[in-house]
């Protein structure tokens, strides 16, 4: 055996010592290949390969189960399409509401002994505040003429011996929304004026209006974050189920060196899946809800000549309802992975 081994390496160390060089060259090539690390591009295509392997693997466990899938993924997208509509009722709302405030209104009834140039003159001063879009002026016989045909009184009308209503600006405050309070200083600086007799400015039912929009962005909140919670727990279960089903198959992963991570990672893309098909399946409840009452609403709409449209979820808050209902989906099953995971042990 000596021998055979002084044969083996006995040509190795003469041919070194012949030719040092040649053979440290060797060792250092046959070094670098063996040692060499791969590069970035290569190490970044093997992680986006395993985790497109596991990504369709954890589809394909989903299919496998499609009715309980099935089932899982309406009741996520329910609880996803509570809030989710509401948000779109609101954005309606607010739609509609930003019409009523810009087309406020101040009525300013000036004294009567103002004559028809002392009014112009009040009509260019208002006109040049940058606070005020446009005024218009409303003579004491046109306000007659219009208070006759809104009242329906006009035998009772004729019966007068002169014409007791003053002439009347409307100023169109220029407001964008949201500056009720703006319009409200506006309305306190034109009562000063000396030829302003009364100055009027019907915005309480827009104030509370308002009000009432505050209170229902507050509920949406609320109740967004309670199904929001509702929906990491329906993951979470249905997660902890698969992995108790496949509690066999995970001990002998570990049992033949798999760590968690590789474990834990088709239980995190299953919960992203559920996760986004609900938002899916939430926003085409909303998307139908809507297009089951757009037709009354725009009959309702002619009847108060307008041509007003119910919206939808937009591309930005689709985008962001998919995205929500996929990060629940990722928080649930990490949550519930990371915490049954270490109670799965080979024995």
């Amino acid at each position: 055996m000596a021998r055979r081994a002084m044969s083996k390496h006995g040509p190795v160390r003469r041919n070194r010592q012949l030719n040092p060089q040649r053979s440290d060259k060797s060792d250092r090539r046959s070094h670098d290949k063996a040692g060499r690390r791969p590069s970035v591009i290569v190490r970044f295509g093997a992680y986006f390969t395993r985790h497109l392997q596991m990504m369709l693997y954890s589809l394909g466990k989903i299919s496998a189960t499609p009715f309980s899938s099935i089932m899982t993924i309406s009741v996520i997208g329910i609880a996803l399409a509570l809030p989710a509509g509401l948000y779109v009722v609101l954005d309606n709302l607010q739609g509609i509401s930003s019409q009523w405030q810009t087309t406020a209104q101040v009525s300013l009834f000036l004294k009567k002994e103002l004559d028809r140039g002392e009014t112009e003159r009040l009509i260019e001063q208002l006109r040049s505040k940058p606070e005020i879009s446009d005024v218009t002026y409303i003579s004491p016989d046109e306000a007659l003429a219009e208070f006759r045909r809104i009242s329906g009184f006009g035998d009772a009308l004729n019966t007068l011996d002169h014409n007791p209503l003053p002439p009347v600006l409307v100023v169109h405050p220029a407001i964008g929304q949201g500056n009720a309070a703006a319009v409200s200083r506006l309305v306190d600086e034109l009562r000063t004026l000396p030829a302003v007799d009364i100055a009027e400015l019907d915005m309480g039912w827009i104030k509370r209006f308002f009000a009432i929009m505050a209170i229902g962005k507050r509920i949406v909140f609320v109740l967004g974050a309670l199904l929001a919670l509702a929906v990491l727990l329906i993951i979470g279960n249905t997660i902890r189920l698969g992995l108790q089903n496949r509690r066999d198959e995970i001990e002998i992963m570990k049992l033949i060196g798999a760590t968690d991570a590789f474990i834990r990672r088709p239980f995190l893309y299953s919960g992203i899946w559920y996760g986004f098909f609900g938002g899916i399946v939430g926003w085409l409840i909303v998307h139908g809800s809507l297009w089951i009452v757009r037709a009354p609403v725009s009959q309702l709409a002619i009847l108060y000549e307008s041509q007003y449209v119910l919206s939808g979820m937009n591309m930005a808050s689709s985008l962001a309802l998919l995205a929500i209902s996929s990060l629940l989906g990722l928080f649930g099953s990490r949550f519930t992975v990371g915490r049954h995971l270490k109670e799965v042990e080979p024995v």
